[in-house]
């Protein structure tokens, strides 16, 4: 007869993952009622209100942990695969603000080109869902999880809008190649785990730090992989090849939604694996994120100079905005994480507040269509929001008293701080792509002050199809414009939030 043999299970806290579940136990039940209510006119805005309503339990639960994981320190849950520090509050906070934003802008957005598509709100918090975990996880098996619960919902969000055949490209070009990089990066893994025997990002800095490898090729090429793989998720150069595209066919509430949380869950899969895992390899890594970060810095401001239109002229914007973050997390300092957390923050409420002006400002019918000329004179005829889109792609380019030149301020000066020749080189970068950015950035400003010829289609199409406001957008510009100048004009709380935000 065999004894029967206990079988250690990991200790569960509820607590590192409770955000997670209220927005997948949220999202579920939004299928279910779905379901139940599928012949009621009102289930949009019923699966709209619980939406609302499971976002904020999850906010309330991460404000929960901020407070415990100061007090206490870290949670630490299934053995050790899944970590709650203060890094993973802080950009689960941005994630869950940035979702809630694409919520509130995409319940207009539905409304407004009478689309009844309640599971679009179980999808957004379904990927947000994915976006949380990949924040709090400790180990590659969570990492490539995460990634693939954030991008399948994403896959059908980009193509959600069936009657545009734009939004349908988009779609199909964001599955192939987001598939592809899921491939590569679970490749790396496999490497990795095959040079230290474990896929714990503190089991291989333990290993690495306890051993010597007489043969490095195995590690170093899964490590590259891995940066590969979530270098599409940031869109860094030159992995950013479907960003135009897909930005600008996907229904642009989804693009503010992308633009803001999928970078910021990204990047912090990129933190933890290079800083918890690979800390005695950062010569190794940092020559790659150079790299990463100059091409990226110079390519997506020279190629958004050349664009006609505005949605792929921020969709090139943001592999530039990729690059500057990629600086901080280069400069493998504690300044340049704090830096590149509080540009992560700032970045998220500007690329928002650009998204929500270019959704409702635009004349026409196609959502994918967003030609400099449509929005020739918006400051003119709409003042407001003509002035606001000016205040957010000045913000983008840096002015001062404005978030934006804050976050790069931070940026340059966690670089300059670094003294080495390769350092100065990329700030040096830095500052010519900011300049370059700037002269797009300008320009879509000079084209919403110049008022279009009365003549032209354009003049027709604003006289004839004026797009008022909805409440729920006009909350998501005024929070955005208000923490974009906040943080411009009185950026101590914030730097301070980003500082206690560093964990290691």
């Amino acid at each position: 007869m065999i004894a029967a043999a206990p079988i250690a299970t990991p200790a569960v806290d509820l607590w590192a993952i409770a955000p997670i579940i209220a927005l997948v136990a949220t999202g579920v039940g939004l299928v279910l009622i779905r379901a139940l209510l599928r012949r009621n006119p009102a289930v949009t805005a019923v699966c709209f209100s619980v939406a609302v309503v499971g976002l904020l339990v999850a906010a309330g639960l991460l404000a929960r942990q901020w407070h415990r994981v100061r007090d206490d320190g870290p949670i630490v849950s299934l053995a050790d695969m899944v970590r709650v520090d203060p890094f993973a509050v802080f950009l689960g906070i941005v994630v869950v603000a940035a979702t809630l934003a694409g919520l509130l802008l995409s319940y207009a957005y539905l409304r407004r080109e009478e689309l009844e598509a309640p599971e679009y709100f179980a999808l957004l918090l379904l990927s947000a869902a994915g976006m949380l975990m990949m924040t709090t996880a400790n180990d590659l098996v969570v990492v490539f999880v995460a990634l693939e619960v954030l991008s399948i919902p994403l896959y059908v969000l980009v193509a959600f809008d069936r009657r545009r055949l734009r939004s349908q490209e988009a779609g199909l070009k964001y599955f192939v190649l987001g598939a592809f990089s899921s491939a590569v990066f679970l490749y790396g893994i496999a490497l990795v785990y095959g040079a230290t025997g474990t896929t714990s990002l503190s089991g291989i800095a333990t290993f690495l730090a306890g051993n010597t490898l007489f043969e490095q090729t195995t590690l170093l090429v899964g490590l590259g992989l891995l940066l590969v793989g979530l270098g599409f998720k940031v869109a860094a150069v030159p992995f950013h090849m479907w960003t135009p595209d897909v930005y600008q066919g996907a229904p642009t509430p989804v693009t503010a939604f992308m633009a803001a949380a999928t970078k910021a869950a990204a990047f912090a899969a990129i933190l933890r694996i290079v800083l918890t895992a690979f800390p005695q390899y950062r010569d190794d890594w940092r020559p790659i994120l150079w790299v990463l970060a100059a091409l990226s810095m110079l390519v997506g401001a020279i190629a958004a100079l050349a664009q006609n239109d505005v949605k792929r002229t921020l969709a090139y914007s943001s592999i530039a905005h990729a690059g500057y973050i990629l600086m901080g997390v280069y400069a493998a300092t504690s300044r340049g994480r704090e830096a590149a957390l509080l540009y992560l923050l700032v970045y998220a409420f500007m690329a928002i507040g650009a998204f929500a002006i270019v959704m409702i400002a635009a004349p026409g019918s196609d959502d994918a269509k967003h030609s400099y000329d449509d929005y020739r004179g918006l400051a003119v005829r709409r003042p407001v929001l003509g002035g606001l889109l000016i205040f957010f792609v000045l913000a983008q380019a840096g002015v001062p008293l404005t978030s934006g030149f804050v976050g790069k301020l931070e940026l340059f000066g966690s670089v300059a701080q670094a003294g080495e020749t390769s350092d100065y080189v990329l700030l040096v970068i830095g500052v010519l792509s900011a300049v370059i950015a700037f002269a797009f950035y300008l320009r879509i400003a000079w084209t919403l002050v110049t008022a279009p010829d009365d003549d032209t289609a354009v003049a027709e199409a604003y006289s004839t199809r004026p797009r008022r406001v909805d409440g729920w957008t006009g909350i998501v510009l005024a929070g955005a414009a208000a923490l974009t100048l906040v943080v411009g004009v009185l950026p101590g709380t914030f730097i301070h939030f980003a500082r206690d935000a560093v964990f290691f």
